[in-house]
């Protein structure tokens, strides 16, 4: 029992001395009637918006009596989610080791073995059995970020992201978003805020929420399907989100609209935001920012006003080698320069001329 008691108060202890993220007003000159936020989660002491799953996921494992003391702590994740888990696992003094596909970014590896994380890299398509095998091999508790995302996060309150963006847009000129956009990697975000503006739809029902979906994923098929056994033979490119498969994480039903974003578009759009914000980004927030603009632009060619909030997940300089690498991004065939130029009309002019 000391060390459950203990365990809650260092949780409790890291949560309360974390002030809340900001919420970053960034005017958007085509769109001038439309007020677009940015909720930077990347100021999290992991680095990422992963940071409140991994608080959640460790509760959840404790609070179920699945995580004692000594116990070795597994996650499959493409990186963000490793770091935050890595993080909460030093914190408390647990063994970790995250399975992670080979081509995840080396700083994201960095920051995984900074916290005293170990690293086992395999093929994408091998993380979920590879995870489990290693939790059954050293008697360990396996997260399952993709499971459990959904079911781990206090949806009604105790500041999950959606009461964080609510409570900061109560004091601004549109204080219910037209729009929340937010890309899935296990779904639990979306899930999160989708469930929240319908438990408060007296308040915040007229909010929609729309997903961002990259190249490869089946969220969007599935979306509009219903098919929950949709897989995809490749595995998306743009780290932390998108999945192969549909994740029991992902809630179809809690979402009003999704946008699928070409790569290439999303790899533009960190570059085109490192312009006009002076900051990078990793690509997931590119996805997210690609489709914001457009639907800013929807919006004005509809006479609409309002406000628009989405995120900023992770700093871009973990990508340092890769997305913002033109070796890198040429040698995986992209060619920015038409969605760089479709960002620079869409947000001078507020037009959204598609490639």
């Amino acid at each position: 029992m000391s060390w459950l008691n203990e365990t809650m108060r260092r949780i409790e202890a890291d949560y309360n001395r974390s002030a809340d993220t900001h919420m970053i007003h960034h005017p958007v000159p085509g769109c001038q009637e439309i007020d677009l936020y940015f909720k930077d989660e990347s100021t999290h002491p992991s680095g990422s918006l992963k940071h409140r799953l991994a608080r959640s996921l460790f509760l959840y494992g404790v609070c179920n009596g699945l995580i004692n003391e000594g116990t070795t702590i597994i996650e499959s994740s493409s990186g963000s989610t490793a770091i935050s888990e890595a993080y909460f696992a030093r914190f408390l003094g647990l063994p970790f080791i995250a399975v992670v596909p080979k081509a995840t970014a080396k700083a994201k590896l960095d920051q995984i073995k900074f916290f005293g994380g170990q690293c086992h890299l395999v093929e994408p398509h091998e993380i979920y059995s590879a995870a489990q095998a290693l939790a059954d091999e050293c008697n360990g508790y396996y997260m399952d970020q993709f499971t459990n995302a959904e079911r781990a996060t206090d949806w009604r309150s105790n500041n999950n992201i959606a009461d964080s963006i609510f409570a900061q847009m109560s004091g601004e000129q549109h204080p219910v978003p037209s729009w929340i956009v937010v890309s899935a990697g296990t779904g639990g975000t979306s899930a999160t805020i989708g469930r929240y503006k319908r438990y408060y739809s007296r308040q915040f029902g007229a909010a929609k929420l729309c997903v961002a979906d990259p190249d490869n994923s089946v969220f969007y098929d599935y979306f509009q399907t219903g098919d929950q056994d949709l897989t995809s033979p490749h595995s998306p490119r743009i780290e932390g989100i998108g999945r192969p498969r549909v994740e029991p994480s992902f809630i179809r039903t809690v979402v009003d609209h999704m946008e699928q974003v070409p790569d290439a578009a999303s790899i533009a759009a960190i570059h085109f935001l490192e312009k006009v914000m002076g900051r990078k980004c990793g690509a997931s927030t590119g996805t997210n920012f690609y489709a914001t603009l457009k639907l800013m632009c929807e919006m004005k060619a509809r006479g609409e006003k309002g406000s628009v909030v989405t995120m900023i997940c992770d700093p871009g300089e973990r990508y340092i080698d890769t997305y913002y690498n033109a070796d890198w991004v040429a040698a995986q065939g992209f060619d920015l320069e038409p969605h760089l130029e479709l960002l620079e009309q869409a947000y001078k002019t507020g037009v959204w001329a598609a490639c």
